[in-house]
C-alpha cells in the first residue's frame, strides 16, 4: 500500500520559482538581520561544554522538586543554575557555573551538600565538569567543523558541477547555518556540542539537496541548451518538487517522536534538525538557484531539446 501522499502529490507541478526569486531574497535578508540582531542583543545561551562549568544528574525518591533543587543550588553559591527533569518523574539535571574566585571542585561539594540537605535520600548519578580551558577548545574545534565541512563541500561541487554551483551551495549552506543559529538565540535554546552535530547533520542535509537540485538542472541544461535559464531552473524544480516534498516531510515525521517526547535534553537537538530541514529545502531553491540564475551557466555541447511551453502559476 502505498503512502497516501505519494498519491496526492502530482508527478509534476507548474509554479513559477524563479517570479517570486526576489520577494524571497527580500524575506531571506531580513530574516538574517534578525539573527543578528539576535545574537547582539540576545546571544547564544552556551551550554556547559562551551562556557565551563559543572553538570550534576540526580534521583529522587519521589517526584524531583525542581523549584527545591535550584533554590538549594544557587543558595550553595551555584552562578547560573539551570535544573530541568531528566528521565522520568523523580530525575532532574543541575547545570551551573561556580562564582568568581571559587574552584569547580569546591563549588561542586557545596551544591551536593545543600542538595542532600534539602532532598533527603538523594542519588547523585553522575557528575561532570568542564573548566574554562577546555570548553574554550571544545568551541574552537565546533566552529572550526563547521567551516571546514563547508570548504570541503565547496570543493566537492566545484569538482562535481561548476564554480558557480560550488557558491551558490555554499552561499545557501551558510544562509541555513545563520538562520539555525538566529533562531536558537532567540528561543534561548541552550547550544551545546550536540548542536554542533545537529548544525553538521544540517550542513549534509541542505547540501545533499543541492546536489539533487543541480544534477536535476544539470539534466536539463543538457537538454534545453538554448531555452532561457529561468525556464530551464523552473522546469528542473517542478519535476523534482514532489521528492523533495516526500523526502522532507518523511525526515520529519521520522523527527517528530523525538521532537515532542524526549524532553528538553533531546529537544534542541532536534529542534535543530527539523528546522535544517525546512530551511536547507527552501534555500536549495531560493537561494542557491538565484545565485546560478545571476552568475549565469556554461551550456552543455549536447543537442538541443527545445522545452515546449509550460503554464506556470505562482
Amino acid at each position: 500500500m502505498a503512502w497516501p501522499l505519494i498519491r496526492i502529490l502530482p508527478r509534476e507541478f507548474h509554479f513559477d520559482f524563479v517570479r517570486l526569486a526576489p520577494f524571497a531574497a527580500i524575506l531571506s535578508a531580513i530574516l538574517i538581520l534578525l539573527s543578528g540582531a539576535s545574537f547582539f542583543t540576545k546571544g547564544m545561551n552556551f551550554g556547559i561544554d562551551f562556557v565551563g562549568g559543572t553538570v550534576i544528574e540526580v534521583r529522587t525518591p519521589g517526584a524531583a522538586p525542581i523549584g527545591v533543587l535550584r533554590s538549594s543550588a544557587t543558595a550553595a553559591g551555584a552562578h547560573d543554575a539551570q535544573v530541568q527533569s531528566l528521565g522520568g518523574a523523580n530525575g532532574a539535571m543541575i547545570r551551573f557555573r561556580p562564582t568568581e574566585g571559587q574552584s569547580a571542585v569546591a563549588a561542586t561539594e557545596s551544591v551536593k551538600q545543600a542538595l542532600t540537605k534539602a532532598v533527603p535520600g538523594i542519588e547523585f548519578k553522575q557528575v561532570q565538569t568542564v573548566g574554562a580551558k577546555v570548553s574554550g577548545e571544545l568551541m574552537q574545534g565546533g566552529f572550526l567543523a563547521l567551516g571546514v565541512a563547508m570548504l570541503l563541500m565547496l570543493a566537492y561541487i566545484w569538482f562535481r558541477f561548476q564554480l558557480q554551483f560550488g557558491m551558490g551551495a555554499v552561499v545557501a549552506v551558510l544562509h541555513d547555518v545563520l538562520l539555525t543559529l538566529g533562531l536558537l538565540s532567540f528561543m534561548q535554546l541552550e547550544f551545546s556540542m550536540t548542536s554542533i552535530a545537529a548544525l553538521l547533520t544540517v550542513i549534509g542535509y541542505s547540501m545533499n539537496e543541492k546536489v539533487i537540485t543541480f544534477d536535476r538542472l544539470r539534466e536539463n541544461l543538457r537538454k534545453y541548451k538554448t531555452t532561457p535559464l529561468g525556464e530551464v531552473i523552473n522546469r528542473s524544480e517542478n519535476e523534482r518538487l514532489s521528492r523533495t516534498l516526500i523526502t522532507g516531510t518523511t525526515a520529519i515525521l521520522a523527527l517528530s517522536g523525538a521532537l515532542f517526547l524526549g524532553g528538553p535534553v533531546l529537544f534542541p537537538l532536534v529542534f535543530t534538525m527539523v528546522f535544517g530541514i525546512i530551511i536547507g529545502t527552501y534555500s536549495s531553491i531560493y537561494v542557491a538557484l538565484p545565485i546560478i540564475l545571476l552568475w549565469g551557466v556554461k551550456r552543455g555541447d549536447d543537442e538541443a531539446t527545445p522545452l515546449k511551453p509550460a503554464t506556470v502559476r505562482p
